[in-house]
């Protein structure tokens, strides 16, 4: 094996000063296509849905309050025809409604409920917005095992879809169809990402293996090019790593994503790049762990060995957005004086001068680069199986 390169020093983002103010307790879920959002908002100490339009000429809220005010903790998501699907407790059960706008009133649809024993550390919490925005999805995480639940979008209200042995976390969709469901499974003390396919009955498959002794989680993934990001303990430390579905090439971890005591969060991918993931733009929050200043906003692919820093609106809603298939991002905000606003950045194209800063724009040498991938990839190598290897979403032609 290889001998690990040492890597770069990754010199500090810029000094920033404290956040403005307190990040919004309530950031918004997104339907994939950007048509709509939703979040739990809060109004004279009243917490009430809310439901943006994102796809008119200026982004608007409309306030979705139902009969009595909502508890802290109820879950919201957007649905593609612009309903919004509320998850509330009571009584040790999950009750699902939809709601909508009814002139001057709100809607709401009783969706039944899923009945679950919380034992300690148990949940059941809903997955992020699938593909086809007309259903909606919960997982329901125990100590031994895991099922998915159909909780919109069903005939008979929520249906059960599969029981997956171990404890599950985490929910990527991997497909276009709310076929295909990534999970990030702890089974024997050691956490693997699996695929699930909904249609055969929850049928598992392993998806990300990158070494027999490693946590390897998978934290997004892109239909069309089929580039993923994961974190994984691999290289002898927690990284933040790349691959492509179906690609034999190993999971790579460049040096620009090595922020030592920084936690770099990707949160959005440019979709429509088909063949291209090297291509792909993907949205980076970064925290310095402390709290005291605001998260940062970074821009990668890649294609490149460096980060570029962006400009994040005030009152973003760190962490939360989604890409154009033109590299924009719409990054979603609240002010005193916007309620709703959406603010488009755009990641410079590869090769781009871009806003780079010296703490952002760490290049290196490209002897340094190239022997940092190299090292990465050896030491993966050893330790088999091949990353991304056995993922059922195979044939792609692209290189990872």
């Amino acid at each position: 094996m290889t001998a690990p390169v040492a890597e770069p020093s990754i010199p500090a983002p810029p000094a920033r000063g404290p956040a403005p103010g307190p990040e919004p307790a309530a950031p918004p879920a997104i339907t994939a296509d950007g048509t709509y959002a939703a979040r739990l908002a809060q109004r004279d100490g009243c917490w009430f849905p809310e439901r943006w339009t994102l796809d008119s000429a200026e982004p608007y809220a409309v306030p979705l309050p139902a009969h009595q005010p909502e508890e802290p903790g109820t879950r919201v998501l957007p649905m593609a025809d612009g309903r919004v699907l509320v998850h509330r407790r009571a009584a040790g059960r999950h009750l699902f409604s939809l709601l909508y706008p009814t002139g001057p009133g709100t809607g709401e649809l009783p969706l039944g409920g899923v009945e679950f024993a919380q034992d300690a550390g148990d949940e059941l919490s809903l997955l992020p917005p699938a593909p086809h925005g007309a259903y909606a999805y919960a997982l329901a995480a125990g100590a031994r095992s895991t099922s998915v639940w159909l909780v919109a979008g069903g005939s008979f209200g929520p249906e059960h879809l599969a029981e997956i042995p171990g404890r599950c976390t985490g929910g990527v969709w991997l497909d276009r169809a709310n076929r295909m469901l990534a999970l990030d499974r702890d089974l024997d003390g050691r956490t693997k990402t699996v695929a699930v396919d909904l249609e055969r009955g929850g049928e598992v498959t392993p998806l990300l293996q990158i070494a027999a002794d490693s946590d390897d989680r998978l934290l997004l993934a892109d239909a069309d090019s089929g580039l993923v990001l994961v974190r994984s303990d691999a290289p002898g430390e927690t990284r933040l790593g790349w691959g492509v579905l179906g690609s034999t090439r190993p999971v790579r971890f460049p040096a620009c994503l090595r922020l030592p005591g920084r936690e770099v969060t990707p949160f959005a991918i440019q979709p429509g790049q088909t063949l291209l993931p090297e291509s792909c733009a993907v949205a980076l929050r970064v925290d310095d762990g402390s709290g005291a200043s605001a998260p940062w906003l970074y821009g990668w692919r890649p294609t490149e060995r460096r980060v570029h820093q962006l400009a994040a609106p005030d009152g973003w809603f760190a962490g939360s957005g989604r890409c154009t298939p033109q590299g924009v991002l719409e990054l979603p905000y609240v002010t005193g004086s916007v309620p709703c606003g959406v603010a488009r950045v755009e990641v410079p194209a590869p090769g781009g001068a871009g806003r780079d800063t010296p703490g952002a724009a760490v290049a290196g040498s490209t002897a340094e680069a190239s022997a940092e991938v190299v090292a990465a990839a050896d030491t993966v190598r050893a330790t088999r199986p091949v990353p991304l290897q056995q993922a059922p979403l195979g044939g792609r032609g692209t290189g990872g």
